[in-house]
C-alpha cells in the first residue's frame, strides 16, 4: 500500500448528512455558553448512546459489544468490540487488537456515543480485529496530560490481562480520529519509550485519521476552511496546561526540534487526510516530520472529506476509509 489520493470530482453533499451536519452545529450552538465553555451537562443528555453487552450484524459479520472497567476512581474504562472471527475455534491466527481513541475536541463523547460505536464495529468487523475503544478523562476539568496518562494506562493493563480482549496484543495497533488521534500519538511514543513496562503487548502500527495538532501560527486551510474562528483555539485552552500556548509540544509536536529517529520501535503510520478538513496543513506537517525523522507514513487523501466525515456512513468515504484502515493493517501483520 503506498500514498494515495482518492480522485473525485466536487460532489453535493446528500440531504440526510447535510440534515446531519445541520443538526450537529444546532447541538453545538445549544451546548455551548456565553463565554464559549461547554455546557456539559446537556450535552451528554443530545449526546445519543448505544448500551452494551450487546450484538449487532455489520454486513455480514456479527460483532458484540462489552465494557471492561480499569480504573473507577477516574472512571477509566473501555468498550470492547469482538468480530465473531476472533472466536472462532478455527486454526487460524488471532485477529489483532486496535486500542482507540476518540474525538471531540478532548472534552466530548465517550467510547458508548453512538457515532464511536458504530465506527468501532464497522472497524472491528471490516479490518478484522478486536477493538478496545477507550474512556478517556475530558477536559477541560481534567487538562493535560491525564487523557495521555489514561491512554497509556489502558495499554498497560491489556498487557498484563490479554486473556480479557481475546487478541493478538503482541500485534497491536493504537488509533483515533482528531483528538484521539493526537492521544494515539503521545501515547504510542511513551508506550515505545518505556517498552519494558510491556510484557506481551508490542505496538506494529499507528493509525492517525485527521489527527489534531496545531500550533500559534495559522495555516492556509485554517483560514480557508474554518467556519468558526476560535473553536480549535478553544478545544486547546481547555486542554493544555494553563498559561500555555498552541506551542505548546502536545500540539505542535515538531516545534520543539524533538526528533524521534532514537525511537527506534516508533511504528509505521497511517495518517487519513481530508481535503475539506481545516486541519489538513497540520497533519501533513505531521506527516513530514515523521518522514524527516525516518519514520515510515503512509498517507491517504480523501479530497471530499470534510473533518469527522467517519461519522457519516452514508458517504462513500465512509467506506472507503475501512478498506483503506484494513489494507494497511494487513500489510503491517504481513510484515510483522
Amino acid at each position: 500500500m503506498s500514498d494515495g489520493k482518492r480522485e473525485s470530482g466536487a460532489v453535493p453533499l446528500p440531504v440526510l448528512t447535510r440534515l446531519k451536519l445541520f443538526l450537529s452545529e444546532l447541538i453545538t450552538y445549544l451546548t455551548t455558553r456565553s463565554d464559549g465553555s461547554l455546557n456539559r451537562r446537556l450535552f451528554n443528555l443530545l449526546d445519543l448512546k448505544a448500551s452494551a453487552p450487546s450484538t449487532k450484524l455489520i454486513d455480514t459479520s456479527h460483532v458484540t459489544t462489552s465494557d471492561i472497567t480499569v480504573d473507577p476512581s477516574r472512571n477509566l474504562w473501555f468498550r470492547l468490540f469482538t468480530p465473531a472471527s476472533s472466536t472462532s475455534t478455527s486454526t487460524s491466527a488471532p485477529v489483532p487488537l486496535i486500542v482507540y481513541f476518540h474525538g471531540g475536541g478532548f472534552s466530548k463523547y465517550a467510547p458508548d456515543s453512538k457515532v464511536f460505536d458504530h465506527l468501532c464495529s464497522h472497524l472491528a468487523a471490516r479490518v478484522p480485529a478486536v477493538v478496545a475503544s477507550v474512556n478517556y478523562r475530558l477536559a477541560p476539568d481534567h487538562k493535560h496530560p491525564c487523557q495521555y496518562e489514561d491512554g497509556f494506562d489502558v495499554l498497560r493493563f491489556i498487557d498484563a490481562r490479554p486473556s480479557l480482549v481475546n487478541a493478538d496484543i503482541g500485534r497491536c495497533f493504537v488509533g483515533g480520529d482528531s483528538a484521539g488521534g493526537n492521544i494515539a500519538h503521545h501515547v504510542t511514543v511513551r508506550a515505545v519509550e518505556e517498552v519494558e513496562q510491556f510484557g506481551v503487548m508490542r505496538i506494529v502500527g499507528l493509525l492517525g485519521l485527521q489527527p489534531f495538532f496545531g500550533g500559534e501560527e495559522r495555516t492556509e486551510s485554517e483560514v480557508r476552511l474554518t467556519k468558526v474562528p476560535g473553536r480549535m483555539d478553544r478545544y486547546w485552552r481547555d486542554f493544555l496546561p494553563e498559561g500555555s500556548d498552541r506551542d505548546h509540544p502536545a500540539a505542535n509536536v515538531w516545534g520543539t526540534g524533538r526528533d524521534v529517529t532514537d525511537l527506534l520501535r516508533f511504528p509505521p503510520c497511517l495518517v487519513v487526510v481530508g481535503g475539506r478538513d481545516p486541519l489538513q496543513d497540520w497533519q501533513r506537517r505531521y506527516v513530514e516530520w515523521l518522514r524527516t525523522c525516518g519514520k515510515r507514513v503512509l498517507v491517504v487523501h480523501y479530497p471530499n472529506a470534510f473533518h469527522a466525515f467517519y461519522a457519516f456512513p452514508e458517504l462513500p468515504d465512509f467506506h472507503l476509509f475501512l478498506h483503506d484502515v484494513a489494507s494497511f493493517v494487513r500489510e503491517q501483520l504481513n510484515s510483522c
